[in-house]
């Protein structure tokens, strides 16, 4: 009887924290102080690249200096989760072979280059889980003054392949062929 007693229990405990834990509700990422945001595009040979990524304002701070420092440091480029990166084929990076799929997208921000970061766990919080192990592939560049300034970090991507991060002053981009 007390064994019959025990696994009644025990099957409805599991079955409440089951339940409890299905009917939790989700996160309105929407919310956060760095919203979500998604840069979509086709290149010309048919290549579509997804980015997405939580949009840090700059809010009177200074790129390379309180957010983003151009510390030699690597950056989750975003807020919250880590920026992915994913295209459906395989693609050149400035020149650089990168297989078809998802990556996190890290950097490493500087005065005046940055390196882009390629990283095959796509999934991770910020870079607190990065590894420089799983890099499919990093690409140093050159950055430039953005053409006015940009509160909100932006990505976007033109026909071409040319992607351009945005934010403050600051612009950096390379080019998926």
């Amino acid at each position: 009887m007390k064994k019959i007693f025990v696994l009644s229990l025990i099957v409805t405990l599991f079955t409440a924290v089951t339940v409890s834990a299905q009917d939790k509700p989700k996160e309105d990422k929407s919310k956060r102080p760095s919203p979500p945001a998604t840069a979509k595009g086709t290149t010309k040979s048919g290549t579509a690249i997804t980015i997405d990524y939580s949009s840090p304002s700059v809010k009177g701070r200074t790129v390379g200096k309180e957010i983003a420092p151009f510390d030699g440091k690597v950056w989750r480029t975003g807020a919250n989760e880590a920026t992915t990166f994913e295209v459906n084929k395989d693609v050149t990076i400035n020149g650089k072979a990168l297989p078809a799929g998802k990556y996190s997208l890290h950097s490493i921000p500087g005065a005046q280059d940055w390196v882009w970061i390629f990283n095959k766990t796509a999934n991770q919080w910020g870079s607190y889980e990065y590894k420089e192990a799983d890099d499919a592939l990093r690409v140093p560049v050159k950055t430039g003054k953005a053409k006015t300034f940009v509160e909100k970090m932006t990505f976007t991507i033109d026909k071409s392949g040319k992607v351009v991060l945005d934010w403050g002053d600051v612009s950096a981009s390379f080019t998926v062929k």
